[in-house]
C-alpha cells in the first residue's frame, strides 16, 4: 500500500460514511463496471443515503435540537458539514446518471418521459395506467386546515396542483411501486431498440384520467417527494408488557416519527413546496433539499437489463468444499478438521445442509441459533421447524430490533413458537448480533459439540452478495463457550469466563485491549509487531487511540476497512509521504458487500488469527452481544493470511483511507499507475478454486492409496 506518515487524525463517523458512501458512487462511474450493474450501484448509493439519514443525521438533529453550548454547536456545525457533502454527492449522483443514460442509447436502450411517446406507445401507456396502476393510486385532497394522510418512509409521493376557474386545489398521492416494477418496458413497433419508461412518468401522462369525472379542472401538475423520517425505535422500560408487543407498537410509532429530509423536485412551485415545508414542520435542522423529478432511486437496484448479457456483472457457480463434498454427513466432516468457508466464494447451501441434516438426525438432541437477519423464504427457519416436530429441544435467539428486519423478525418469532421452539428475545439493554450454531449431538454416551461461529447472518439470499467467513469446528472447548454464550443471553447478570472466545460485552474490550498491548511491548523490545485487520466499521474512540498509538510505537498496523473509518492517516500532499510507515488504511468496494471481520496478531513470530461478528464501535463491544473466536487450524489460519495479503494487494478496487477523504484509488495514489492489475474479489476467487481443486486432488488419491 501507499507510505503514509505516522500522525492521524480523526474524522467524525458521520462523515466518513458519507466518505463509504462516495466510494459506492465511484462503482456507478466506474467504466470497467458493466453498465446495467452501474445503475444499480445508484440504486445502492441511494438506498444507502435513506437509512443514513433514518439513523444518523436523525441521532445528530436529535443532539442539535436538544443540547446546549459547546455540544450543541458541534451538532450543527456537523449537521451543515453533512448538508454540504451530501449536495456535493448530489450533484456527482445527477452526473453520473445522466452519462449513463446516454450510454445506454449507445446500446439501443432509451429511457423515455411522458412527452416522447409515439402515438402507439401512448396508447399503450393509457392501458398499462388503467389495468395496473390506476387502482393502486389514491389522490388526497389537502389543504392548511386538514391533516396529512400517513406517509409511508420508503415510499415517494407526487405533490398535485390542479388549477380550476375558482383557484387551486393541492392534492397528494403515493406513487404505487409495491406489486408492480417501477420501471415498465414498451413497444417500439419492431424497431431493434427498447424503451423504459418509469411509473412516474405513467402516471404524469394519465394525470387528466385521474380526476375525470370528479373535480372540474384546467390543468394538473404532478412533482416527486420523497420524506425520510427517524427509524429509532422507543421500547420504553415496562416489564409487564411482551418485547414481541413492544416491538410491534413501537413500529407503528416510526411512521410518525420526526422528519429529517426532505428530496423535491427544484420545478415544484414555490407555493406547493412551502404548504409541504410547512405541514411536515420542516425546521432548520432538517434537510431540505431540491433535486431532479425522480426520487427513490433505491429502486435503480431492481432495473432491468433488456439488453445483452454483457451489460451485467457474469455469473459465477459457488465453490465446493472438498471437505463437505467427501463426508457421508456435514457431522463427518466437521469432526475430520475445522472447516473455513468464505462466502459467496463458497456455497452457502452446506450451512442450510447442515442445519437441515441436523433437524432430521436422530442422534441430534439439541440444537441452538442465533437470528439476526434470515432470508424471506428462509430454509433455515423451516429446518429448526422441522427439528422442533422431530422432538429434538431447539433454542432460537430472534433478535427483535434488527433495524429495518424488526417487522420480519417478528412473524419469524411467531412461527418458531408455533412450532414449540424454545424462542429467546433481546438481552435488556443489548443486540444479539453474534452468528452462532450450536449442535448437541449423543456420541459414545455423551453430548458432543459441532459449532458454527460466522461473520454474516443466516441469509440464504445475502450470502450471494456479501463476503462472509463461517467456521464449522468440533473443538469441544469452543463448542463449551459458545454453550455459555447461549446462558449468558438468558442469564445476563451470571459471571461467566471466557478462555477462548472474545464476547462482547463481557471481555472482548479488554482482551483486544491485551493483544494490541502485547503487540506494543513486542515492538519495544525490538522484536517485530504487526496488526492486521479487515472490518467494516472502525470508530470506538479507545481502539482508535489504541491501534493509533501502537503504530506510533513501531507496530505495523494494517487495516482494511469497508465502512466508516475515524481514524485517517495525516498526508499533505502525496510526494511528500515518507517511505517508512507503520499505519495504512485501504478500503474496498466491488461487486460483492465486503462483510467479513478477521483479527490477526503477530504475537511475536505465533500470529493469533480471529474471526466473527465483532465490528469496532462502541455498540459492538459494549451494546450487543458480538462473538469473535479464535482460528485454531493451520489450514484456516493460512487461508484467512492468503485472503487478507490478496486484498491489500488490490490495485483495481482498492481505496486510500486518509486525512484528506478523497478515496483516491491506490493505484493512482502515487500517480502512476500499477503495471499489472490485481481486483482481490477475482484473485480470491482464483486462490479458492486452485485450493479446493488441490484438496479435492489429495483427498481422492488418499482414497485411491496414492495420496501421501
Amino acid at each position: 500500500m501507499c507510505a503514509m506518515e505516522s500522525s492521524s487524525t480523526l474524522v467524525a463517523k458521520e462523515l466518513s460514511w458519507l466518505s463509504f458512501n462516495e466510494r459506492v458512487l465511484q462503482e456507478a462511474e466506474d467504466l470497467t463496471t458493466p453498465l446495467i450493474e452501474r445503475i444499480r450501484f445508484l440504486g445502492i448509493f441511494s438506498n444507502n443515503l435513506d437509512e443514513f439519514f433514518r439513523v444518523r443525521v436523525a441521532d445528530v438533529r436529535r443532539i442539535a435540537a436538544f443540547s446546549y453550548g459547546q455540544k450543541k454547536q458541534e451538532a450543527d456545525e456537523l449537521l451543515g458539514s453533512i448538508r454540504h457533502k451530501v449536495l456535493s454527492l448530489q450533484i456527482q449522483f445527477d452526473k453520473i446518471l445522466q452519462a449513463i443514460i446516454k450510454e445506454l442509447e449507445q446500446h439501443n436502450i432509451f429511457m423515455v418521459n411522458e412527452k416522447e411517446l409515439s402515438p402507439e406507445q401512448a396508447a399503450f401507456v393509457v392501458k398499462y395506467f388503467k389495468t395496473h396502476v390506476l387502482d393502486n393510486l389514491s389522490p388526497v385532497l389537502v389543504d392548511d386546515k386538514l391533516a396529512l394522510p400517513e406517509f409511508h418512509d420508503y415510499a415517494i409521493y407526487f405533490a398535485i396542483k390542479i388549477l380550476h376557474a375558482e383557484g387551486f386545489y393541492y392534492a397528494l398521492a403515493e406513487i404505487p411501486t409495491e406489486e408492480n416494477s417501477r420501471y415498465v418496458l414498451i413497444p417500439n413497433a419492431g424497431r431493434a431498440k427498447s424503451s423504459i419508461i418509469i411509473v412516474d412518468n405513467i402516471i404524469r401522462y394519465c394525470l387528466p384520467l385521474l380526476f375525470d369525472g370528479t373535480l372540474e379542472f384546467n390543468s394538473v401538475e404532478a412533482y416527486t417527494f420523497k420524506v425520510t423520517r427517524a427509524a429509532e425505535l422507543e421500547l420504553g422500560d415496562g416489564i409487564t408488557q411482551s418485547m414481541l408487543d413492544k416491538v410491534s407498537s413501537s413500529l407503528k410509532k416510526r411512521q410518525n416519527a420526526d422528519p429529517v429530509r426532505m428530496i423535491y423536485d427544484q420545478s415544484m412551485p414555490a407555493d406547493l413546496l412551502e404548504f409541504l415545508v410547512r405541514k411536515f414542520k420542516l425546521s432548520t435542522y432538517d434537510s431540505i433539499i431540491a433535486g431532479g423529478r425522480y426520487h427513490n432511486s433505491k429502486d435503480f437496484i431492481s432495473f432491468p437489463n433488456v439488453g445483452p448479457k454483457s451489460l451485467e456483472f457474469r455469473p459465477v457457480s459457488p465453490l465446493i468444499s472438498h471437505a463437505f463434498e467427501h463426508a457421508k454427513t456435514p457431522f463427518d466432516a466437521i469432526r475430520v478438521e475445522d472447516i473455513l468457508l468464505y462466502y459467496p466464494y463458497h456455497n452457502f447451501n452446506y450451512l442450510v445442509e447442515f442445519i437441515r441434516t441436523a433437524a432430521i438426525d436422530p442422534k441430534v438432541k439439541s440444537i441452538k441459533m442465533s437470528l439476526y437477519r434470515v432470508a424471506e423464504n428462509s430454509k433455515i427457519i423451516s429446518s429448526l421447524i422441522n427439528a422442533a416436530r422431530n422432538h429434538k429441544e431447539v433454542t432460537v435467539v430472534v433478535e427483535l430490533t434488527a433495524r429495518f428486519d424488526e417487522q420480519a423478525n417478528i412473524e419469524w418469532a411467531r412461527q418458531l413458537q408455533d412450532a414449540r421452539v424454545n424462542v429467546i428475545f433481546s438481552v435488556a439493554g443489548l443486540k444479539v448480533h453474534s452468528k452462532l450454531i450450536l449442535i448437541g449431538r449423543h456420541e459414545n454416551n455423551r453430548i458432543r459439540y459441532y459449532t458454527h461461529i460466522g461473520s454474516g447472518n443466516f441469509n440464504e439470499e445475502s450470502a450471494r452478495f456479501y463476503t462472509d467467513l463461517s467456521l464449522f469446528t468440533y473443538d469441544q472447548e469452543i463448542g463449551h463457550e459458545v454453550e455459555q454464550v447461549f446462558d449468558y443471553i438468558r442469564y445476563p447478570y451470571k459471571q461467566y469466563d471466557y478462555k477462548h472466545l472474545l464476547v462482547s460485552p463481557v471481555n472482548f474490550r479488554k482482551s483486544f485491549r491485551a493483544l494490541i498491548q502485547r503487540e506494543i511491548e513486542n515492538a519495544k523490545a525490538g522484536n517485530f509487531a504487526a496488526i492486521e485487520i479487515k472490518c467494516n466499521n472502525l470508530v470506538d474512540t479507545e481502539i482508535v487511540s489504541l491501534l493509533d498509538g501502537a503504530s506510533r510505537q513501531g507496530v505495523k498496523v494494517k487495516l482494511i476497512v469497508r465502512g466508516m473509518c475515524t481514524l485517517a492517516p495525516r498526508n499533505e500532499l502525496p510526494e511528500t509521504i515518507p517511505t517508512k510507515n507503520n499505519l495504512q488504511i485501504t478500503s474496498i468496494v466491488d461487486r460483492y458487500l465486503e462483510h467479513a471481520r478477521v483479527y490477526t496478531f503477530h504475537n511475536n513470530g505465533n500470529p493469533l488469527y480471529y474471526m466473527g461478528s465483532t465490528d469496532l464501535m462502541t455498540r459492538n463491544l459494549d451494546y450487543r452481544v458480538e462473538v469473535i473466536t479464535p482460528i485454531n487450524s493451520a489450514a484456516c489460519k493460512s487461508m484467512l493470511q492468503t485472503i487478507f495479503d490478496l486484498q491489500w494487494s488490490d490495485n483495481v478496487k482498492a481505496r486510500v483511507i486518509d486525512a484528506l477523504q478523497a478515496n483516491t484509488y491506490h493505484s493512482t495514489y502515487h500517480g502512476t499507475r500499477a503495471k499489472k492489475k490485481a481486483r482481490s474479489q477475482e484473485t480470491i476467487r482464483r486462490y479458492l478454486t486452485r485450493k479446493e481443486t488441490t484438496n479435492l486432488l489429495k483427498k481422492n488419491g488418499q482414497e485411491n492409496g496414492k495420496g501421501p
